[in-house]
């Protein structure tokens, strides 16, 4: 096996920054306290954690006292949808959300349904977009939330937000969004942007694994999840994660200072390499959006290519990529995105998701697609 080392998988999880590591390592040992505590050692933690929210909250441009801290997306995801259709109930039972959310948004509503809840899943067209006018057509009068994704996590394509937001608004409904693949690579100003809630993730941006965040505007009804000692003002018990807290404001501001670098870094490889996979491998496909993109997911179909062999081929090169979501890592089902942009079979079986970062370099790029060019002819 060859050992090439080269990490395409950027939409699963990213390596944590040194510097972002560097600003956690004090608060596993000299820093330790629990944030709940009232003696010197627990305001240190305290402080942090303050200074963690002013950190988060300047960045979306909201109040650090609607930055809520949970375990990552998944719980922020659950905390929202949940929360808040079961606080305003007493409003209505609709909820409206897409076919190709995340799975912690589509587990939560189904759970949802089961307690009565009615639930419309809307469904893309052939490059993955939501339209306002779809949304328009579905809203009831018992519609009390819609959520639909910023970024979508297996295809890259963007969702026009600030219209589909705008139609909600005008028919007094909630909107949350899952903002993780968005998060830290798009601008996101939430005194211009009126979404209610908004969740976010800290090992996207090259932070830590198991914390993130949830953003909830001031006076949004919701109920939380947990029950316990009342930290996050009720919202979410629990010891808080000072070290990931940190880590996430860390990551936070690197992608303030440096985002629109690493922005610039990724489109330019992402146009070298469809550009160059165009050349070597003519009947690839990109799957969704030519246009409404982000340039840090590519998912791309090789006809007549079994996807999990050619994954495996490339793995055995040390390139790891991906069929779809890590959250469906070591099944064989077919991506329910694919599937909802009601692609070919060929066309969703062949598939697979490069994501690429802020330590992807040119060279390994080139690399890739002198593997990938040999494995799809050999899989031929």
């Amino acid at each position: 096996m060859k050992k090439a080392g080269i990490y395409l998988d950027y939409a699963a999880t990213t390596p944590v920054d040194p510097r972002v590591l560097e600003a956690m390592l004090p608060y596993f040992r000299e820093h330790y306290g629990n944030p709940s505590s009232i003696h010197h050692i627990g305001r240190q933690a305290r402080q942090a954690v303050d200074d963690a929210r002013r950190t988060i909250a300047r960045f979306l441009h909201c109040r650090p006292a609607e930055i809520y801290f949970t375990s990552g997306g998944t719980e922020a995801n659950n905390l929202a949808i949940q929360g808040i259709a079961r606080a305003n109930r007493n409003k209505g039972h609709h909820i409206i959300t897409t076919a190709i959310e995340h799975p912690s948004v589509l587990e939560t509503v189904r759970l949802l349904e089961s307690e009565g809840f009615d639930v419309t899943y809307l469904y893309p067209d052939s490059d993955g977009l939501i339209s306002p006018e779809q949304l328009e057509k579905a809203i009831r009068r018992e519609t009390i939330l819609v959520s639909v994704m910023m970024v979508n996590n297996e295809i890259g394509v963007r969702q026009p937000l600030a219209e589909l937001i705008r139609v909600a608004k005008a028919n007094g409904i909630l909107f949350h969004t899952d903002a993780v693949q968005g998060f830290g690579k798009f601008p996101l100003d939430l005194q211009n942007l009126p979404v209610d809630a908004l969740s976010f993730s800290a090992h996207k941006i090259y932070g830590p694994k198991g914390i993130g965040g949830l953003f909830l505007r001031k006076g949004v009804a919701i109920k939380p999840l947990m029950g316990g000692g009342g930290q996050e003002n009720g919202l979410r018990s629990g010891t808080l994660n000072v070290p990931g807290i940190v880590g996430l404001a860390k990551a936070t501001m690197l992608m303030e200072t440096e985002g629109k670098r690493d922005f610039e870094h990724v489109a330019f490889l992402a146009r070298y390499f469809l550009d160059e996979l165009q050349q070597r491998i003519p009947d690839a496909v990109v799957n969704g959006s030519p246009e409404y993109r982000s340039p840090y997911i590519l998912n791309i179909s090789f006809p007549n290519c079994d996807n999990q062999a050619l994954q495996m081929h490339l793995d055995m090169e040390g390139i790891a990529v991906s069929t779809g979501s890590a959250c469906h890592s070591g099944t064989v089902e077919a991506s329910h995105v694919l599937k909802a942009l009601r692609l070919p079979d060929d066309r969703i079986q062949s598939a697979l998701r490069f994501s690429l970062g802020r330590f992807t370099q040119k060279a390994d790029i080139d690399h890739t697609l002198d593997v990938l060019q040999k494995a799809v002819n050999q899989l031929r």
